[in-house]
């Protein structure tokens, strides 16, 4: 490697305060002065988060001597001539308990790259090191250091030296540090780790041997994995979910209550979520990290980087990670439908998808997927869902068309050798061209309709040819997640909302275009107090309806802010959004595409 003019050390000074003590110094003379950046977003996540108002003190000096600093706009700093090296001294509060941000107090430090390492400017290819240093306080001498850093010094899993080719590179391998357990496991060859941070009481074995049956079925998609090894840093908290995907690693989130227990014999649906989200977030070492579009290949992390895509990088992702499972072995095929039923509820929920297309939510990821507000369902659809069901009918279109010969399964292993292995970005409509090409058939109906139009995909056509049911009813209750069978007797009419799930008050989240609800004047932000004249509340509220049948008119009292009001609904028929599939009968070819599909052959 050549050698490293830009040095940083990171040290958890203060964590009771949350504080990161950082210096940056530049080893080569600033004799015009040296602008430094702060990075306002993080690859994966496309919401511009401005990472530089955690920033709470910063100077430099050169030589001893103070270096006079004037802030030029929200995350951009101008040091003055010097001609020695330059070093800045800042600190950071990092208070963001999520896998995008930063945390830190007594029991464990956390950092994404971007919202603790400045930029400095004309420096983004100059390799660099990271002093990464123990808090001072003797209490804290247990911690341990996980990161995918290449080591310069540092002992495995220990503070120490490690370095980076560049900037870039530098704020893709998060650090978390702390009394963490570590699993460890092979994978292809590979070696293999989990970090595994927070209380909890779980059959880690079981995790690790479920781990691998994932990893080696997706190395065995792709051919290999480009990486050295891997790591799966995980925080385990009473509430919380979430993943980000990184060249080497991944940052993941999840409820303590997700992990394996002793004695489990099939994974429950927190578990089976849980295995989901390290599918997903694995499968990106290839889809996103390597195979990407070419607006990815030098982004800048001041400002948003739109790209039609994200359906193909998220949404195929999103459809490989539990597709992943049961051919893995670890679920079984009528939980893996389950789950795709939900999928598809999720969606067919959604008003928005209607109104939006999946390239245009892909290109306005910064705008409104990751800023939604209450009018989101009705205006808006996910390119991870619906996505992921263009992925489905994509590939049960490339199997039905070519007779089994060609699936999605090529496309993906033909996408990493043409373009992922050979580090290319890919255009928008050249990705379709390829697919077209690898599949060799024309495909560009179906990229106009499935891409480019609001029509609901033909999923019930498409899941016939591998034998598979489609069946839509209506909701039971507020918490249906789809993807069951109909209970007897259980469908009654809704007021067409969500409620916020953190009250016990029947607080409206979303209210549905052209529902009961909407239609009568109630909102979101509106708390619903009684029913014709019966208490109301989030956890009664499916009861009392299921005394009413569609047509019937009822008073319902709320209150709007301060204000109460009285609002006459019309109850409309609970409508079939709630999707769940079947395994059913199939021979001849109809039997061989199926197994083909769910087991990863032909």
């Amino acid at each position: 490697m050549a050698h490293s003019a830009i040095h940083y050390t990171i040290r958890p000074a203060h964590p009771e305060a949350h504080l990161f003590e950082i210096t940056l110094r530049i080893d080569e003379p600033a004799s015009e002065g040296q602008t430094l950046s702060m990075a306002a977003w993080i690859p994966g996540s496309y919401m511009i988060r401005d990472f530089a108002k955690n920033v709470v003190r910063l100077s430099a000096s050169s030589d001893g001597e103070p270096v006079a600093v004037e802030k030029l706009d929200k995350q951009t700093w101008q040091c003055a001539p010097c001609e020695g090296s330059l070093e800045v001294h800042y600190e950071v509060y990092c208070w963001d308990l999520s896998v995008r941000g930063a945390h830190l107090d007594p029991t464990h430090g956390y950092f994404n790259g971007t919202g603790v390492f400045l930029k400095a400017d004309g420096h983004h290819h100059t390799p660099c090191s990271v002093d990464i240093r123990p808090p001072e306080d003797e209490a804290y001498g247990r911690w341990r250091v996980a990161t995918t850093l290449p080591a310069d010094g540092a002992a495995p899993y220990r503070f120490g030296r490690y370095r980076a080719d560049s900037y870039a590179e530098l704020v893709d391998n998060p650090v978390e540090m702390g009394k963490f357990d570590l699993i460890e496991f092979e994978s292809r060859g590979k070696p293999h780790a989990m970090a595994l941070t927070g209380r909890y009481r779980a059959d880690t074995a079981r995790l690790a041997t479920d781990l691998q049956k994932i990893c080696d079925y997706h190395i065995g998609l792709f051919g290999e994995l480009p990486a050295e090894r891997y790591l799966f840093l995980t925080m385990a908290v009473g509430d919380g979910y979430g993943g980000l995907e990184h060249r080497s690693c991944s940052s993941l989130m999840c409820k303590r209550d997700a992990l394996p227990r002793h004695g489990m014999v099939e994974p429950d649906d927190a578990y089976r979520d849980f295995l989901g989200l390290c599918s997903h977030e694995y499968f990106h070492t290839w889809n996103v990290k390597r195979i990407r579009p070419k607006v990815f290949q030098e982004y800048d992390l001041s400002r948003e980087v739109h790209t039609r895509l994200l359906w193909a990088f998220e949404g195929i992702t999103s459809y490989y990670d539990e597709l992943a499972l049961v051919r893995a072995g670890l679920i079984s095929p009528e939980s893996y439908l389950e789950l795709l039923g939900q999928m598809i509820t999720r969606v067919m929920r959604v008003p928005g998808r209607h109104k939006q297309t999946v390239a245009e939510s892909s290109f306005d990821a910064w705008t409104k997927l990751y800023k939604q507000d209450e009018n989101a369902p009705n205006a808006i659809v996910s390119y991870y869902s619906k996505g992921a069901l263009v992925a489905l009918a994509l590939d049960l279109t490339i199997r039905r068309e070519t007779h089994g010969k060609r699936s999605l399964d090529d496309v993906m292993h033909a996408l990493w050798n043409e373009y992922g292995r050979n580090d290319r970005g890919i255009d928008e409509r050249e990705y379709e061209a390829f697919v077209e090409e690898v599949a060799g058939i024309s495909l560009s109906g179906f990229f106009d309709k499935a891409l480019r139009g609001t029509d609901d995909l033909p999923l019930a056509e498409l899941l016939s040819s591998v034998g598979v049911g489609y069946h839509l009813r209506s909701a039971e209750s507020d918490t249906d997640k789809g993807g069951k069978p109909p209970s007897p007797d259980a469908s009654h009419p809704d007021l067409g909302i969500r409620l916020a799930p953190s009250t016990e008050e029947a607080k409206i989240l979303f209210a549905f275009e052209g529902r009961s609800a909407m239609r009568a004047g109630l909102s979101a932000g509106d708390v619903v107090v009684a029913i014709d004249g019966i208490k109301t509340t989030r956890g009664n509220l499916d009861q009392l309806l299921s005394r009413y049948q569609g047509g019937d008119k009822l008073d319902v009292h709320a209150f709007r802010r301060d204000e109460l009001m009285t609002f006459e609904v019309e109850l409309q028929e609970t409508p079939p959004d709630t999707c769940y599939l079947t395994l059913d009968d199939a021979e001849g070819e109809t039997l061989q595409y199926r197994q083909h599909w769910l087991g990863g052959a032909g």
